[in-house]
């Protein structure tokens, strides 16, 4: 039931042309993931759960109150009319909100920490998908000077406040941060490019989080003990992090490549140097993460057991996604 009315909630906010319905599809989305969160009845996923409902509710209603305070002055209930500035300042915040966009950027973290590496999964791209199509659908509208001061910021504090994680879900939290950034520069510029720049972000974190799944890690210290388990899969995580950090030749270096062109096409060759250099924090929390998959023998005794190989057979779609993550910048013409 939760599934469909994921699929559901999704379809009417991303099909939607009337602000109402895109509302409530945000609505039944939010309501839907709330019991995948708390699912483990553990204290800190009802805390997850809490904080998710409450952060959730607010952008709601920022998004309905920048829609009707549109209607009042223009008369307009359609998604792309919306023209007046105000109601333009107060969606790119509520969206902000939604997406976890930095300064509302600090649920997004504790959120993903308090729940299963597959919620975590499905909070880090499928709930990310309407939010980011209200963008692209208004974009033309946006003001181009605030969505570029929240993607400098976003790239900045995801890289910094990353750097200081030991658990994997924080860290790919504040990689999510970071990538929104990305999207967000180039959305009053280019709007393809930043759905491009999603669809393969959702592709390379879907394989991060599946292999660590299959692999039951969820913090450094057991990552380092990891690769007795499903040595292969685990040199495959290794480069798909170095994908995800948007190294060249692999999948991740496409969208940083495209938007860095596109905006010195906008004479923004500041902007595309500023994030440029913020995403190399980045790139040295995913490159920690690499090390801590190549290390054979950590560098300390450890309290974990060795485990040995699982019988657990792994799963095609990871072989899939892994291998779309690294190869398909080599591929495409």
């Amino acid at each position: 039931i939760f599934a469909t009315s994921l699929l559901l909630g999704t379809t009417i906010t991303i099909s939607s042309h009337h602000w109402i319905m895109a509302w409530t599809g945000l609505e039944i989305n939010t309501l839907a993931i709330l019991p995948l969160i708390s699912k483990s009845h553990h204290p800190r996923a009802i805390e997850a759960a809490t904080k998710y409902f409450l952060v959730q509710a607010a952008a709601s209603t920022l998004v309905l109150f920048s829609s009707m305070t549109n209607a009042w002055h223009t008369g307009q209930w359609d998604i792309t009319q919306l023209t007046h500035p105000t109601s333009c300042l107060i969606l790119t915040a509520a969206i902000a909100m939604k997406l976890g966009l930095v300064p509302f950027h600090f649920w997004f973290p504790e959120v993903l920490q308090g729940t299963s590496l597959t919620t975590g999964l499905l909070l880090s791209t499928a709930m990310k998908f309407p939010p980011i199509t209200l963008l692209f659908l208004t974009s033309h509208s946006l003001n181009p000077t605030l969505l570029t001061a929240m993607a400098i910021l976003s790239a900045a504090l995801g890289g910094w406040m990353g750097l200081n994680q030991t658990q994997i879900r924080k860290i790919l939290a504040f990689s999510s941060i970071s990538h929104l950034g990305w999207m967000a520069i180039i959305i009053s510029y280019d709007p393809k490019l930043t759905m491009m720049n999603f669809y393969l972000y959702s592709l390379m974190t879907a394989a991060v989080f599946f292999t660590l799944n299959t692999m039951k890690v969820v913090k450094l210290s057991t990552l380092m003990t990891a690769w007795t388990k499903v040595p292969a899969l685990n040199s495959m995580l290794l480069l798909t992090l170095l994908s995800l950090a948007g190294l060249p030749p692999l999948t991740g270096f496409l969208p940083k490549w495209l938007i860095i062109q596109e905006l010195t096409k906008q004479n923004m060759a500041l902007m595309a140097m500023a994030i440029s250099l913020l995403s190399l924090l980045s790139l040295f929390f995913y490159l920690r993460l690499a090390y801590c998959t190549a290390i054979t023998l950590p560098p300390h005794t450890t309290n974990h057991m060795k485990q040995w190989h699982t019988s657990k057979p792994t799963h095609i779609s990871i072989a899939i996604l892994v291998t779309l993550s690294l190869i398909l910048l080599p591929l495409s013409p």
